[in-house]
């Protein structure tokens, strides 16, 4: 009989307990209560990364910058486009750094996702490159040019080629141009590929419109080796951390943020890239 009274009481005791935690909010929610967001504070931050340059520029931060700030980063790289925005979504990692405004927002769109920009970065200027001609002029009708095949990037590629004279697209054709989209092709031929695929794809095409953090992994110096090469003044592109829609608050993240515009990565982009990759913080575009 004591036996059941001394489990009645506990129970209750329990129940009382849990009823307060419900009132309050649990401590494994950071919003409501101080101690939850003293244990948030304290947990490593994971973001995900493609490798070159953005998982280079957070490792700098990692080793260099983060320890001042009492933050704890961990970099996961990723070699597609796909994961890193899947993973921030589920939960799997706190925020990723690979992708551009256009991207995202079709990304959003097609996957029904919600992620959201938090402070830009960089810009990897898009480039038309080539193992076989040295200047776009060798560029003739019956060549093939490979493009990237996603929505934004094959977009930012045709525009990449119309603005050298390499086609033409039809009137009013916005970022998200595609293939339909080209009014005159000049005789030029299109071969769409993954975009990670795409540098070594250049011993079988004539030439190929690569991203800028994949060139680099291949080797190749945008600022030197472009036929062809974006320009970065009121360029769209710049590529900025990115959170799931909520988590903007968080205070490890608000702490990468400000690392991420510091003086210190600026000088780390310029001296590593040389023109490469450009220092572009701020304010991601609405």
């Amino acid at each position: 009989m004591r036996q059941n009274t001394k489990l009645t009481a506990v129970a209750a005791a329990t129940a009382a307990l849990a009823l307060g935690l419900t009132a309050c909010g649990s401590s494994s929610d950071p919003a409501s209560s101080g101690q939850g967001d003293e244990a948030t504070a304290s947990k490593p931050l994971v973001i995900g990364a493609s490798p070159t340059p953005h998982a280079d520029i957070l490792n700098f931060v990692k080793t260099e910058l983060a320890a001042k700030e009492g933050l704890k980063l961990e970099v996961k790289e990723f070699t597609d486009y796909v994961l890193p925005n899947t993973a921030t979504q589920q939960g799997q990692i706190d925020g990723n750094f690979f992708q551009h405004k256009p991207y995202l927002d079709d990304f959003n769109q097609k996957n029904k996702t919600d992620i959201v920009p938090v402070v830009n970065v960089h810009l990897e200027p898009l480039g038309l490159y080539s193992k076989k001609h040295q200047a776009l002029s060798d560029l003739k009708a019956g060549q093939t040019v490979a493009v990237p095949n996603d929505t934004t990037n094959e977009g930012r590629a045709l525009h990449l080629l119309a603005d050298n004279g390499l086609i033409t697209l039809k009137e009013g054709v916005g970022t998200d141009a595609k293939l339909s989209d080209i009014s005159d092709a000049k005789g030029l031929e299109f071969k769409e590929l993954e975009a990670a695929t795409l540098p070594r794809a250049l011993n079988d095409v004539d030439a190929a419109v690569i991203n800028g953090n994949y060139a680099i992994e291949a080797d190749l110096e945008p600022s030197k080796d472009a036929l062809a090469l974006e320009k970065g003044e009121g360029n769209p592109y710049a590529n900025f951390l990115a959170v799931k829609r909520g988590n903007e608050k968080d205070a490890r993240i608000q702490k990468l943020a400000k690392l991420l515009n510091s003086p210190e990565v600026q000088k780390y982009i310029e001296d590593t890239y040389k023109g490469s990759v450009i220092p572009a913080f701020g304010t991601p575009q609405a």
